[in-house]
C-alpha cells in the first residue's frame, strides 16, 4: 500500500521527540531561552493537545460523509490548559499512544479512502491523506524549533 512509508513516518514521530528531550531536567524543560517564545515543555504539551484533535478528525473523515472539522487556537490552549504544570512523559505517553492506536487503524483502510475528506471551518475541504500528512510533520516541526532552545540555552551556559 502507497501509505505505509507515511504511516511508518507518522509512527516515528514520538522516536523523535523522545530523542530530542532526552537528558533534559525539568529547569531545562521550563526555561525559555528565546524571548517571547514557549518553553520546551509547552511545546511537548501543544503536540500532545493536538494528537487527540487529529486523530478526531481522522476519525471523522474515515467513519463519516465528509464531516465538518472544526478550528482550534493553540495560543488560548498554552494559556488555559496548564502547560507549566504538566508532566512531558505523560504527554509523551499520550502522543506515542494516540499514534500507536491511529497506525492500526490507517493501516486496514484501502487505498481510496486516504482520499475520503472533510470540511475544516478555516482551511476547506481536507483529504485524510492531508490531515495524516500535516499530524506526521508535526513533531519534526516542532523539534527544530526545541533544538533551537538547546542551543540558546548551551550558549548561555557556555
Amino acid at each position: 500500500m502507497k501509505y505505509d512509508a507515511l504511516i511508518e513516518q507518522y509512527l516515528a514521530g514520538p522516536s523523535l521527540l523522545r530523542r530530542v528531550l532526552d537528558g533534559m531536567t525539568r529547569e531545562q524543560l521550563l526555561a525559555r531561552p528565546i524571548p517571547g517564545k514557549w518553553s520546551t515543555l509547552e511545546v511537548v504539551c501543544h503536540l500532545a493537545d493536538y494528537e487527540p484533535i487529529y486523530a478526531d478528525r481522522m476519525k471523522r473523515v474515515i467513519a463519516l460523509n465528509e464531516p465538518e472539522l472544526l478550528k482550534d487556537d493553540p495560543g488560548l490552549f498554552a494559556k488555559r490548559f496548564a502547560y507549566d504544570q504538566r508532566d512531558a512523559e505523560e504527554e509523551l505517553v499520550l502522543i506515542d499512544s494516540t499514534r500507536k492506536q491511529m497506525a492500526r487503524i490507517l493501516g486496514a483502510l484501502k487505498p481510496e479512502d486516504f482520499h475520503r475528506k472533510g470540511g475544516h471551518s478555516r482551511d476547506g475541504a481536507l483529504t485524510l491523506e492531508i490531515l495524516l500528512q500535516r499530524i506526521t510533520a508535526h513533531i519534526p516541526h516542532h523539534v527544530r524549533f526545541i533544538e533551537e532552545k538547546k542551543r540558546a540555552m548551551d550558549k548561555a551556559d557556555g
